[in-house]
């Protein structure tokens, strides 16, 4: 997901590659290939991680999930560790594209909430380590908006012509239409999906632009009203704008998680498996928690986060603020279509 406090830049390839010699022997270090979205991270544990362990760490970032897979799946990338959500771990688990991970090597994992775990897309607990988590909602200036902010239908409103912000994400955007419409946002449904088409399409004259990062300068510049956000990147986007506010629809919204996986191709799976171990480690997964504004699933380090951010329910939901909301499951066969609505959208 996408997800962060991140800087401008976003969606750009950034590589941390030290090609110094190690020791006194001469021989060269180990190499570990990290691939992560944009910004998701708090570079200063990469450059620690190198110190601690002499590991040079290749660092690359994508924009979707969707960039990842076809990235991976095409062959020819070795990244060692990649961070993916959910749907798409479910994906790549069936497609055999993941390494299963020897948890004996990960002893931090114990620190990692029990409802973490046990997850829909990865049921055996055997591919994935849990990173962070969130929900989708809508970010709005409250000197903007006057009315109530509860549910999708505002982004229908004429009133807002030219003041909405959409994510350019497919799953995202076709997804908070079918919660509206009261239908499933892992829908098959021929009908239910050219309904949410169609509204998509009646709601392009209103909308602004459909945006990634640059949807942070753009409310934090009072340039649009309302915009479909990420939770992490909406509590950014309060602190350096209080008349910001962010909510969870009363429809329901998608609750995601993205977690830590070995590729097949990656060819260094000790050092993947030390890198995730030390990514758990109370005091990283507290830094790049804080850094990030996402939520953390560590019990230890959302402690030491403090309590004012903790105490958010937009940031840590209670079961009744996503009673409505719905983890996206991997697609499968149906993904064509989707790929065909989001063009027929983004075209017209």
């Amino acid at each position: 997901m996408k997800k962060t406090a991140r800087g401008v830049l976003s969606c750009v390839a950034l590589t941390i590659l030290v090609l110094a010699l190690a020791g006194c022997g001469g021989q060269k270090k180990s190499t570990l290939k990290v691939y992560n979205w944009g910004d998701y991270i708090d570079k200063s544990v990469l450059e620690s991680f190198e110190k601690q362990t002499g590991i040079n760490v290749i660092y690359d970032e994508f924009a979707t999930n969707e960039d990842m897979y076809v990235k991976l799946k095409a062959g020819g990338s070795d990244y060692d560790v990649a961070i993916p959500s959910d749907y798409m771990i479910r994906r790549m688990i069936s497609e055999n594209m993941l390494q299963p991970i020897d948890f004996n090597n990960i002893p931090n994992y114990q620190y990692i909430d029990e409802r973490f775990k046990n997850l829909a897309y990865d049921g055996k607990n055997q591919y994935s380590v849990p990173y962070m988590w969130g929900t989708v909602g809508i970010l709005y200036n409250k000197k903007m908006v006057s009315e109530p902010v509860d549910s999708w239908r505002i982004l229908w409103d004429e009133k807002y012509k030219k003041q909405i912000l959409m994510l350019d994400s497919q799953r995202d955007a076709i997804g908070i239409t079918l919660k509206m419409l009261g239908y499933s946002l892992n829908t098959k449904n021929q009908k239910e999906l050219d309904e949410a088409k169609e509204m998509l399409i009646k709601q392009k004259p209103l909308v602004l632009a459909y945006v990634g990062d640059e949807v942070k300068d753009k409310m934090i510049g009072n340039e649009a009203a309302l915009s479909v956000v990420w939770s992490g990147d909406a509590i950014f986007m309060k602190k350096e704008n209080p008349d910001l506010e962010y909510v969870i629809p009363k429809e329901g919204s998608n609750l995601w998680f993205d977690a830590m996986v070995i590729p097949k191709n990656g060819k260094n799976k000790k050092e993947a498996e030390q890198f995730i171990n030390y990514m758990c480690s109370t005091e990283i997964a507290y830094k790049n928690a804080d850094f990030i504004g996402y939520s953390t699933p560590h019990s230890d380090a959302r402690k030491k986060l403090p309590p004012e951010l903790t105490s958010d329910r937009s940031v840590y939901p209670e079961k009744e603020d996503v009673k409505n909301s719905e983890v996206f499951e991997d697609l499968a066969d149906s993904l064509p279509l989707y790929d065909k609505i989001w063009t027929e959208i983004k075209s017209k």
